[in-house]
């Protein structure tokens, strides 16, 4: 146990692939943590054991913490957790702190962060970056939005699961950032896809066409990541849902119109994902693009694993 954490009781709501791992390690590392359960027993299980404790409501999380944080899928999910029956609203004190690292819309983060002003407590945007991966090990990078004070007052925590942490600016600049590094993120997988389908249909194959990218300078981390499904059929490279960039896509869109910007290849990448969202199942990933993209061009671009071919 981390004997440097201060005496803030920290409260989690959200403990979805990317939030179990943040929380394991805020309590790991010496803070007192409510956490609210799940259908799915796994975290709360491990968070009990590692001596977390659980709370039946939302409301119930915030009366016992003086910083919340909230990890869930988009603003929707947010706005229902603060402002539902038994939601955090309720159960804020004066002087408390909420922390959202979901991807939220801008918009609706700047609406919340005026909300509870009102009520005394401060407002943060925390998104991550990153994959569930050093959600465990405690690596994410976090861009983060808040007044200076405030910001120096979440921090300490945020280095609990993080290692790299960027104060962009105010209150709803850490999700305008976090649209940003997504839009240039799966613009990436949209490319990538595309170029696989035509380089297979030229007849290049995926580890040919791997061969030239990777190692040379259009080689980075995100290529890696994608390739492992197409090349590997692994599953799991990177756990980011098609739903979730469709999502992003969508408030990235919205953010461009609010800004009076053309966003023509926001818009062609939110296209391409909007096709799979629409015709692959629930539990696809990002890199599943390639294969969807292949798809509706003719090409059979679903990876092999141990001899067998996968499905998506």
């Amino acid at each position: 146990m981390n004997t440097t954490a201060t005496g803030e009781k920290i409260g989690f709501v959200g403990l979805g692939l990317m939030g179990h791992g943040i929380a394991k390690n805020i309590v790991d590392k010496g803070y007192s943590l409510t956490f609210l359960g799940r259908k799915n027993r796994k975290p709360a299980e491990d968070l009990l054991g590692r001596g977390a404790r659980e709370a039946s409501t939302s409301r119930d999380v915030a009366a016992a913490s003086d910083i919340v944080f909230i990890c869930v899928t988009g603003s929707r999910e947010v706005e229902a957790i603060i402002r539902g029956p038994d939601g955090i609203k309720e159960g804020l004190k004066k002087g408390a702190v909420v922390v959202d690292c979901s991807t939220s819309d801008p918009v609706s983060t700047v609406a919340l962060a005026a909300e509870l002003k009102a009520l005394g407590v401060d407002y943060v945007d925390a998104p991550l970056s990153r994959t569930p991966k050093e959600a465990w090990e405690g690596t994410l990078d976090a861009m983060v939005g808040a007044p200076d004070a405030v910001f120096a007052r979440v921090k300490p925590v945020i280095d609990t699961w993080a290692g790299r942490i960027v104060h962009i600016g105010d209150t709803g600049d850490g999700h305008r950032m976090k649209l940003l590094n997504n839009f240039i993120s799966l613009g990436y997988a949209a490319l990538y896809s595309e170029a696989l389908a035509l380089a297979e249909k030229v007849g290049i194959s995926p580890p040919r066409f791997d061969s030239v990218i990777r190692n040379g300078r259009m080689d980075c981390g995100f290529y890696q990541t994608f390739m492992r499904w197409t090349l590997e059929g692994d599953r799991d490279a990177h756990k980011f849902t098609i739903a979730n960039a469709f999502k992003d896509l969508t408030y990235l869109e919205s953010m461009a119109g609010a800004a009076g910007i053309a966003n023509p290849l926001g818009n062609a990448t939110k296209n391409a994902f909007a096709g799979a969202h629409a015709t692959g199942p629930a539990e696809q990933f990002v890199p599943m693009l390639a294969t969807h993209i292949a798809k509706v061009n003719g090409i059979d671009l679903m990876p092999t694993k141990d001899g067998k071919k996968q499905t998506i």
